[in-house]
């Protein structure tokens, strides 16, 4: 098989291996509100940490991304993009949170965080897993060289940050209890599609950060489709997911309005679940409804 290593392929299957109980009795209609630093969103389902839009895809690709994220009152979540691309998509209203990488020039991170403060931003991430390229040696994005980062650099950072500071990339207890340590603001847990082969599925570590994680969220994205693999996340300890490749098909058919509608209908899709299994709220999502076969 010729994927077999395939980390997408591995957390697809995970997540389809999740079964759900149902618990009609006592459940009502559920509600999806969700708050995220302070800020108060339609649910806890938003758009993955996308990148190059405009360039893999179409010219106000981008923006599309974003005003369908605002339309659905979702946070939206965006990768690496320069300076005026972070400028229009703040432009647009939606509540934002950039992912920076972690390059070897550390002034880099700094100054794309000092503009997203400016921007007025609802928060930062640090990629701590894209360090390295397909050898070992440094990845190089865009010209731009990088490195790992260390603890103590990440302590400062959060430290420096008038922002929350998300770790995106951690997959595993020992990145996880480093990052609280120095301050993270969130976690997101992920292997960055595919990014490294064999990878664990964000969903088979999740319940065990989540046990020590405290009031610290925790997301999750790679292989999140539907508001069903939403539903599976935030009962094993989410607190929020990111849909990213679908939501590229839903642009490319139909711009800012097929983010929308797709948010929407994974929204309705949370909701479905949330009522047939009597976690009627996000405060009240239970890990027991969740059985592996």
């Amino acid at each position: 098989m010729a994927d077999i290593g395939n980390s997408n392929r591995i957390a697809r299957e995970y997540i389809d291996s999740l079964r759900i109980e149902t618990r009609y009795m006592d459940s009502t209609n559920p509600t999806l509100d969700f708050t995220l630093y302070g800020e108060q969103f339609a649910s806890p389902i938003m758009t993955a940490a996308l990148s190059h839009l405009d360039h893999f895809m179409f010219p106000g690709a981008a923006e599309a991304l974003a005003q369908g994220a605002k339309a659905a009152n979702a946070a939206l979540w965006y990768g690496m993009a320069d300076d005026a691309e972070i400028e229009r998509l703040s432009a647009t209203g939606a509540r934002m949170i950039e992912i920076i990488k972690p390059y070897s020039d550390r002034d880099i991170i700094y100054k794309k965080i000092e503009r997203a403060t400016a921007l007025g931003l609802l928060a930062v991430g640090i990629d701590i897993d894209h360090p390295f390229g397909e050898d070992g040696g440094p990845d190089i994005v865009d010209g731009w060289e990088m490195t790992a980062l260390r603890t103590a650099e990440l302590a400062e950072i959060c430290k420096h940050a008038k922002l929350p500071v998300i770790v995106k990339g951690v997959l595993s207890r020992h990145d996880a209890e480093l990052c609280l340590a120095a301050g993270a603001g969130g976690l997101v847990l992920s292997h960055h599609n595919n990014r490294i082969e064999y990878a664990v599925p964000p969903l088979v570590i999740l319940p065990e950060i989540a046990a020590f994680a405290g009031d610290t969220p925790l997301f999750v994205d790679c292989e999140i489709r539907t508001g069903m693999d939403a539903f599976k996340a935030l009962a094993l300890g989410a607190k929020g997911v990111c849909i990213g490749r679908p939501l590229m098909t839903a642009i490319k058919q139909s711009g800012a309005d097929g983010v929308r509608d797709y948010l929407l209908k994974a929204n309705a899709e949370l909701g479905k679940a949330m009522a047939y299994t009597g976690c009627t709220s996000l405060d009240r999502m239970d890990c027991t409804v969740i059985r592996r076969v």
